[in-house]
């Protein structure tokens, strides 16, 4: 697969999800509180700070699984409203307690404006893609 800006594009296909569950508080009451669903708050902090991108230090991502600068700035955003929470709360509390603290809404926040980003300049790569003549699916004669 040819893309534009991107070393590891598999990364951002996990990062990108990731965003947008942090993005969404309905996702997450009905996911993350599920005890019969995989999806949760942990798994969605080992995606972003330690497995596929590093949400507290994310220059070093941007070519591998970040498209801009804007991105990167966005990213360490999002990060550090985490950190905050997580300050207050305790590495060790349960999602509910990320969930109710008073910060979280920061973290929302900043999660919805990184995944308008994400999307939007994943879209634009399709489209250069498009415009190079590049067909999905790519069907061999």
């Amino acid at each position: 697969m040819i893309d534009h800006g991107i070393a590891l594009p598999y990364h951002r296909l996990h990062v990108v999800p990731a965003v947008v569950a942090l993005a969404s508080p309905t996702w997450q009451r009905e996911v993350w509180l599920d005890p019969g669903r995989f999806e949760g708050l942990d798994y969605t902090v080992h995606v972003l700070f330690d497995d596929f991108c590093d949400a507290s230090n994310p220059l070093p991502w941007l070519g591998q699984c970040l498209r801009s600068e804007e991105e990167v700035e966005l990213m360490a955003g999002l990060g550090a409203a985490f950190s905050e929470v997580q300050a207050s709360v305790g590495a060790d509390a349960g999602d509910e307690d990320y969930l109710d603290a008073p910060g979280w809404s920061a973290v929302v926040a900043a999660a919805a404006r990184l995944a308008q980003v994400l999307v939007a300049n994943d879209q634009s790569a399709l489209s250069k893609l498009h415009d190079a003549g590049h067909r999905w699916p790519h069907v061999d004669s």
